[in-house]
């Protein structure tokens, strides 16, 4: 008779092997004592799991963050780079010593010449901060107090798949757990009714094709699979077969999964594999996920006053409006980490016209979640990020002209805005050159981004850190990076 593999490889373990996972065995032995005391559901595999040890590292400011992603590269020049002196500048050729030598995309790389568009759009001060906003952003605009903007973010990326894996993984290489998958493995969840990591991926109104999204960036990578981003769908159904269907009663269905536990169980017990306790777990949460979508997405108890923050599109299922609220309420609920996922921002034509959709879209919901989340006394426990996956150029791609125009990717600097728990509001940090090409004061690395929202946290992005290929792995890479105090209450 054949050995099975796994069996062998148990029986064939070293010493130092065995001590090593010695653990895991330990675990197994937890897991059948919840198992036999009936705790298997509100212990093993709720979403509501511990901390790792020794998490936090120092006491944190905020125990949740909400990420607000605009895939596609928003125009940090149309929107809070405000640049009055290139007006002067308008179709004019931009200097060498400005790009200096600089790689560009294809896809004007082989233009005849690269013409300076200056922003068709007015800006004014707003706040007593006295921070420039762009017309554009009229109702973000009114909560620039709550806001720390950071004018000199820059990236290792220049094209979309790897920008967007690099924002959100901190490495352009796939194969890197997600921030929010770090964060919800390392500080656990107070939910027992729902993920502890949620990505929502609304509809957009821009007219063009979209850049895709790719499951990597909310992908567990090298860490159990259990801490992957639960993905919603946008529409009245956001959890296809939530119900059971005709003929299955509730009674039904908790006993199929208790015979599936058992299963399970003894699929544990014979092969150690840590991916039958996620798939366990996934089973319970399926469950009570079950009870908790359906109440989570029915706004019928909020109110007027609160629909009204978040703007007309609010109880339209899948509008960017009805997430940002979806993402409060999951706040509400002991969710750890809510990705926020917008399409639409890649605007290389027609730049003018199609922004305008994207912030028709999110302006309104971005200043009545930040509202929203502080009346409730939220806010201080929570930490919004606003941003993209890299900036625009100065200069037009194609055709210019005084009111149409379109930028290509720009990784040099780009803008991103961070409120909530351990952020200082009213606060503005970077400069960029006349030109919003290169950053010229206080430049801030995506990394540097990611050790700021850990620190927030309670985290010290050097000391958390995870064995994988004989490397210990963490968020911020291998390379020197820091958090911006600077932004830090």
């Amino acid at each position: 008779m054949m050995t099975h593999p796994i069996s062998e490889f148990l029986l064939q373990q070293n010493r130092r092997q065995f001590f090593a996972g010695g653990g895991l065995r330990l675990g197994n032995l937890a897991l059948a004592g919840l198992t036999a005391t009936g705790a298997i559901g509100n212990a093993a595999f709720g979403s509501g799991n511990l901390p790792q040890p020794g998490l936090p590292h120092f006491p944190p400011r905020a125990k949740s963050v909400i990420y607000l992603h605009m895939n596609g590269g928003p125009s940090q020049l149309d929107l809070w780079d405000y640049k009055p002196g290139l007006q002067k500048y308008f179709n004019g050729d931009l200097p060498d010593s400005v790009r200096q030598g600089q790689r560009i995309t294809t896809m004007t790389s082989g233009q005849a010449r690269l013409p300076v568009a200056p922003s068709k759009f007015s800006f004014s001060k707003r706040g007593d901060s006295g921070t420039w906003v762009s017309e554009l952003l009229p109702h973000t605009g009114g909560v620039t107090d709550e806001l720390a903007l950071i004018r000199t973010v820059h990236t290792n990326a220049i094209n979309h798949d790897p920008a967007c894996t690099f924002v959100t993984t901190g490495s352009e290489v796939p194969g890197r757990p997600s921030l929010g998958s770090w964060v919800s493995y390392g500080l656990g969840s107070e939910s027992s009714n729902l993920p502890a990591f949620v990505v929502l991926t609304p509809h957009w109104t821009s007219k063009r094709p979209t850049q895709a999204l790719f499951s990597r960036m909310w992908s567990s990578g090298f860490l159990p699979s259990r801490y992957t981003g639960v993905a919603l769908r946008s529409g009245q159904d956001p959890v296809l077969y939530i119900r059971n269907p005709a003929g299955v009663s509730p009674a039904s269905r908790r006993k199929m999964l208790d015979g599936l536990a058992r299963l399970n169980q003894m699929t544990l017990d014979r092969y150690s594999d840590p991916e039958t306790v996620t798939r366990m777990a996934q089973y319970e949460m399926a469950w009570r996920m079950q009870t908790s979508v359906p109440e989570l997405v029915d706004l019928s108890g909020e109110t007027q006053s609160t629909l009204d923050l978040y703007g007309p599109e609010v109880t339209t299922p899948g509008s960017f409006a009805a997430s940002a609220l979806l993402a409060r309420r999951m706040v509400e609920r002991g969710v750890r980490v809510i990705q926020l996922l917008h399409r639409g921002w890649d605007q290389h034509g027609a730049l003018p016209s199609e922004i305008a959709h994207q912030c028709y879209d999110t302006d309104q919901a971005c200043a009545g979640l930040i509202q929203d989340l502080k009346q409730r006394g939220l806010l201080d426990s929570t930490v919004v990020v606003w941003g993209g996956e890299f900036g625009r150029t100065v200069y037009s791609q194609g055709r210019l002209t005084a009111d149409d125009y379109g930028r290509d990717h720009h990784p040099r600097n780009f803008c991103m805005w961070l409120a909530g728990g351990g952020i200082r509001g009213g606060t503005v940090l970077g400069t960029t050159d006349d030109f919003s090409y290169n950053c010229v004061e206080d430049p801030c690395h995506v990394n540097d981004l990611n050790a700021t929202l850990l620190h927030c946290l309670g985290i010290d992005h050097e000391r958390f850190t995870v064995r994988f290929q004989g490397l210990d792995q963490r968020l911020t890479g291998v390379e020197k990076q820091r958090v911006v105090h600077e932004i830090l209450s």
